[in-house]
């Protein structure tokens, strides 16, 4: 894959237009024929090469079985690959555990929090996702705390947004812990966390950061982000093979999570006991620092982030004066990344709508509801959609608006 230099933002902004260095990264992947996809949101499709190595990797497991990961991956290899991640997102190796996907490392943090007393309150949105959402609830249920839910206005602005998060904390004095999702997997709207959060820890409100949809569509440092609690996925915009997320907890804070259900398999100062037990993916995190070095030759989530926003800009504007189509999130820089989604003005069932986007016009996106903005479809593109991809879900919002 072509390399580049750690990207600036007048780099990643230029890169995420060439076209030629585009098609040089699609020609790294293999795509099943059929209808353009619009959906990259769900999963990250691996490169050849990841694939490759991953297939490897389980062959050469499946062969040696449980001499290798006893004698080498257990005692060094995972520690290795764990550094690289550390490595990757600048902080220290001891702040990281490797899990199976954001919603584990976000449940498991949510269930072993134990700085809740009954009669606390925790906080969520209607943005969050629905595994968090039910995991803050099941606290009310075995802790004995209140759950405030908020429902963001819609159409969203920078100042709206810090405005509802201000005004539940202000009117919920016994606010103890908070969800918040970095880019929701709804409409693509991305959380200003850095304002949120100082603001939250001002109030004596922990944060636990939902980075699923983040890691290499944004590109930020986490050790700034000011929060102490996250769970992210490695299985979309990072393009691992599926089964691959990880928690993050700042070690100062490590003793506000217990080990995940009494681990004592590890030192209580160390984060893998609140990684829940069990057999993982062993050959898809050997395949992690394959992928960790692909996504440092592309340019890194600058590039990535530039590019896909980039794309989402070609149809946003289009679709912004089409009678019968309301795009969803918001033109601010600040609010958004490569996932948004659209509404058909003059349709009331938004999953027919999307239906048609595929029978008739052969692109593939989903719809969502669940949001106080109403039923949406959610376009995302990918490292492999073109210009003219883009060109083809246009002409098809054009003729169905």
């Amino acid at each position: 894959m072509t390399s580049v230099q750690p990207a600036t933002k007048d780099l990643a902004i230029e890169r995420a237009r060439d076209e030629a260095f585009w098609r040089d990264v699609a020609r790294q992947y293999d795509v099943e024929p059929g209808p353009i996809n619009f959906e990259h949101g769900y999963f990250g499709r691996m490169t050849r090469e990841v694939l490759r190595t991953y297939e490897q990797h389980l062959a050469y497991v499946n062969r040696s079985n449980s001499v290798y990961v006893r004698e080498r991956f257990d005692t060094e290899d995972s520690e290795i690959i764990r550094a690289d991640l550390a490595q990757l997102l600048d902080v220290p190796s001891r702040e990281v555990a490797l899990t199976r996907c954001a919603s584990e490392s976000l449940q498991t943090l949510i269930r072993n929090y134990n700085a809740l007393q009954p009669g606390d309150q925790v906080l969520i949105s209607d943005l969050d996702y629905n595994s968090v959402r039910t995991a803050m609830r099941w606290l009310a249920k075995h802790r004995g705390v209140e759950v405030i839910e908020i429902s963001h206005a819609h159409p969203a602005s920078y100042d709206s947004l810090l405005k509802a998060y201000g005004d539940a904390f202000a009117a919920n004095p016994r606010l103890k812990l908070m969800a918040l999702t970095h880019v929701t997997h709804r409409t693509g709207l991305v959380m200003p966390v850095q304002d949120i959060a100082p603001l939250a820890k001002a109030h004596g409100i922990d944060v636990i950061l939902d980075g699923a949809h983040a890691l290499g569509q944004l590109d930020f440092n986490l050790g700034e982000l000011g929060v102490a609690f996250a769970g992210f996925n490695l299985q979309k915009w990072m393009g691992a093979p599926l089964s691959l997320g990880f928690i993050y907890v700042k070690q100062e804070r490590l003793a506000s999570i217990d080990p995940d259900m009494g681990d004592a398999r590890y030192a209580p100062d160390d984060i893998l006991g609140r990684a829940p037990y069990g057999t993982p993916n062993i050959p898809a995190l050997m395949t992690l620092p394959r992928v960790f070095a692909e996504h440092r030759a592309i340019g890194g989530s600058a590039v990535k982030g530039a590019r896909l926003a980039y794309l989402r800009d070609l149809w946003v504007r289009e679709a912004r004066s089409m009678q019968g189509v309301e795009v969803l999130t918001p033109d601010d820089s600040r609010l958004y990344c490569g996932i948004t989604s659209l509404r058909f003005t003059g349709h009331e069932d938004q999953q027919l709508m999307a239906r048609r986007l595929l029978d008739e016009h052969g692109i593939f996106a989903v719809a969502r509801e669940g949001s106080a903005c109403g039923p949406c479809i959610r376009i995302t593109p990918g490292f492999v959609t073109s210009a003219e991809d883009v060109s083809r879900l246009i002409e098809a919002l054009r003729a169905l608006a």
